[in-house]
């Protein structure tokens, strides 16, 4: 009986020869990526693609590239974070039989997507799919984790596809601005204006999904409205999606405050890192102190992101797992 580390070949032929230079990437690129992530060697030539390895790697290979060609097919792009999302998601998967099949047509290889009609973005880790369902299912989440895992900017397309589909009314960004006290006042401006530079990463994932012109429409509106943390003192939000970002920098009266702004059909989502807490020292977070306190309520879920579930820049991933692993403060920092 083979063993699925024994060496094989497989060659895949594709019937649209116009999609392959997307597929194989710009000097085959994507074909560079995925013999670098699965130790695999391929080759393109025409429409066909050798590729050789151990069993379990070649049907893996088998699995991203068909992968991909069906989503140059539905008319989607193929970049290279699209081809090392489908090497996550097929690894995540892992092995699902001993004797691999001929064909693994019939496996799903997908995860979660959610977007409007000018972008979708689709989760690129187990995590991220875990994140988008919880979204989808859950009044309240929280996500947790380091930079770059996609929390808010997931967020900030879900609360797009609600306002577009007419599941939400309003879409409202807060953060704790400056400090956790939120000084403005010394700031120059308007209070737009000492606002934006705090709002400006929720506010720049947004227009990926609105188009500028309806944002400022909207924001006129009060249709999308960006604030303070200290703003939303005193208020209930109805049939809102509300996003509140770096909530690790956030006081306990502060967090709160918020959550109990939950008002009827309304939505909030809550991100942060805890290991980039910039309140005075001796201090308590309020997402810190929150987490553990609605451990376990109903219609709350928590998301905690890892260094593995980075998707910028690889070489980002890597110096967040470095950061993961050496917790000690160097020498000369205090």
């Amino acid at each position: 009986m083979s063993s699925p580390n024994d060496q094989t070949q497989l060659v895949l032929t594709f019937d649209n020869n116009r999609l392959l230079s997307d597929l194989f990437g710009q000097f085959d690129q994507n074909i560079s990526l995925i013999e670098h992530k699965l130790s695999v060697r391929a080759h393109a030539s025409g429409n066909h693609v050798s590729i050789k390895g151990t069993q379990v790697a070649c049907e893996q290979t088998k699995r991203v590239l068909e992968h991909l060609y069906q989503r140059l097919k539905r008319n989607q792009e193929v970049g290279p974070g699209d081809v090392d999302a489908a090497i996550r998601l097929v690894l995540d998967q892992g092995v699902l039989f001993e004797e691999l099949p001929p064909s693994a047509e019939g496996v799903s290889i997908e995860y979660a997507s959610v977007g409007t009609r000018r972008k979708t973005v689709a989760a690129r880790t187990k995590m991220q799919d875990n994140y988008l369902k919880a979204l989808l299912s859950k009044t309240i989440t929280f996500a947790t984790g380091p930079a770059g895992t996609g929390k808010t900017y997931m967020a900030v397309a879900h609360a797009a596809a609600m306002l577009e589909s007419g599941q939400a009314t309003k879409l409202i960004f807060s953060r704790p601005a400056v400090e956790a006290g939120e000084r403005l006042g010394f700031l120059p401006g308007s209070m737009q204006e000492k606002v934006d530079p705090y709002l400006r990463p929720l506010m720049d994932a947004l227009r990926d999904f609105i188009p500028g012109e309806r944002i400022e429409r909207a924001m006129e509106n009060k249709i999308i409205e960006i604030a303070p943390l200290a703003f939303m003192r005193g208020r209930t939000l109805a049939n809102s999606v509300v996003i509140l970002d770096e909530a690790q920098n956030t006081t306990s009266m502060q967090m709160k405050m918020f959550l109990t702004r939950l008002g009827e059909g309304s939505r909030m989502i809550v991100t942060g890192d805890p290991t980039q807490i910039d309140l005075p020292s001796g201090q308590v977070s309020g997402l810190v102190e929150a987490l553990r306190i609605i451990k376990g309520i109903d219609d709350i879920a928590v998301i905690e992101f890892k260094g593995t579930d980075v998707v910028r820049h690889e070489l980002v991933m890597k110096i967040v797992q470095a950061y993961e692993a050496d917790k000690k403060p160097g020498p000369g920092i205090l």
